[in-house]
């Protein structure tokens, strides 16, 4: 698919992340204008994960589809945008059941990439669609959202990780960095699977196993390394191992709040691993996958630490606020959290705008050429 086409897809990504974070304000308190159609504050959830994260990292494995001359990857970000445009539009059933279609095809995608590169960071990354697919099924069949959550945390950590395995590829893992990496995997899918029969116990288990992967990230990731570079790789590296301190405090928070289904303790601990962690993740990310995706050259700047500065100080005070039952913290750390992804948004545009000037007054003129 030309890259063009790509963009549309993407903006189907970027409304479900607005309109997410809309609702999410709202269900903080925030005295915004409710979108009528959108299924109030429970939309929040799944408008984020399977719905702007579904669409983005469908969009970047169908590109990753594309180089074996594969196109029909792009109908899993393609499904994943539908159904959150069903969400908007007041459909929450039809968008269930396009967003679980769309992981269903994110999880043939990833067959198709095992079956070609049978490695453990790939089949890693398969057990995260394995678990997208869960988590909407367990949400298509009625149930409350927070039954869902741990499947989808799984189905982005999962990825997070294989994707993060495949650069230690440099590095060769001895024996005891392979069965330490496998017991803590081991134990955070024992922890998800527990969530359908004893969610209390569940839980408790699946955040003892965030915490060993945050531990074993933050000893055997390539981090250590790149950080004593300077440009993009330093900042990358700077927000890769802060999402690693956030996944081990998401994972203590997990481990304290067992199967509490709603208040300050239970947003604590999913905003810990789904902002502090996840878009972490995406910042640090971003430089690298968004000119990759949509060919386009982005010129790093260094207004890039002011997202990720307001973020983690601003989901500090939100936690904060769970964690002191103070209201007003919370409200406005998580009013903070929204800007700082906005701001995120508007730094990421102007960088791609810058490097895509920069690529123009670099190219030959007819007349050079």
């Amino acid at each position: 698919m030309p890259p063009g086409y790509r963009f549309p897809l993407l903006a189907l990504g970027m409304l479900a992340l607005l309109v997410g974070i809309w609702v999410g304000l709202i269900r903080l308190g925030w005295p915004l204008p409710p979108f009528h159609d959108v299924q109030g504050p429970l939309a929040h959830g799944p408008l984020m994960v399977p719905g702007f994260l579904g669409t983005l990292i469908g969009l970047e494995r169908a590109v990753a589809l594309g180089v074996h001359r594969q196109s029909w990857g792009y109908v899993v970000p393609l499904l994943a945008g539908l159904g959150s445009v069903a969400l908007v539009a007041g459909v929450p059933t039809m968008g269930a059941i396009l967003m679980t279609l769309g992981s269903l095809g994110l999880l043939a995608v990833y067959g198709f990439l095992v079956k070609r590169q049978t490695t453990l960071f790939m089949t890693t990354e398969g057990l995260g669609a394995l678990a997208l697919v869960a988590g909407n099924v367990v949400w298509l069949l009625g149930a409350p959202v927070h039954g869902a959550v741990p499947w989808w945390m799984g189905f982005l950590v999962f990825t997070i990780l294989g994707e993060r395995l495949e650069l230690t590829r440099m590095r060769r893992l001895d024996a005891t960095a392979q069965r330490t990496y496998l017991a803590a995997l081991a134990l955070t899918l024992v922890g998800i699977t527990l969530t359908l029969v004893r969610f209390d116990l569940g839980v408790r288990a699946f955040g003892a196993g965030l915490m060993g992967l945050a531990l074993w990230l933050g000893v055997y990731d390539v981090v250590a390394r790149t950080i004593r570079q300077g440009g993009v790789a330093r900042f990358s590296s700077i927000c890769l191992g802060s999402g690693f301190v956030w996944l081990a405090v998401g994972g203590a928070l997990a481990i304290r709040a067992g199967g509490i289904p709603a208040g300050p303790l239970y947003d604590a601990w999913l905003h810990a691993v789904f902002l502090g962690f996840v878009f972490s993740m995406i910042f640090g990310h971003a430089p690298i996958i968004f000119p990759s995706v949509l060919r386009v050259r982005m010129a790093f700047n260094r207004t890039f630490y002011a997202h990720w500065a307001l973020l983690h100080l601003s989901l500090i005070g939100r936690l904060l606020g769970d964690l002191l039952s103070y209201g007003p913290g919370r409200e406005w750390g998580g009013g903070l959290n929204a800007l700082a992804i906005l701001l995120f948004l508007v730094n990421t545009g102007r960088s791609i705008r810058a490097g895509q000037r920069s690529a123009h007054s670099a190219a030959p003129s007819m007349g050079e050429s």
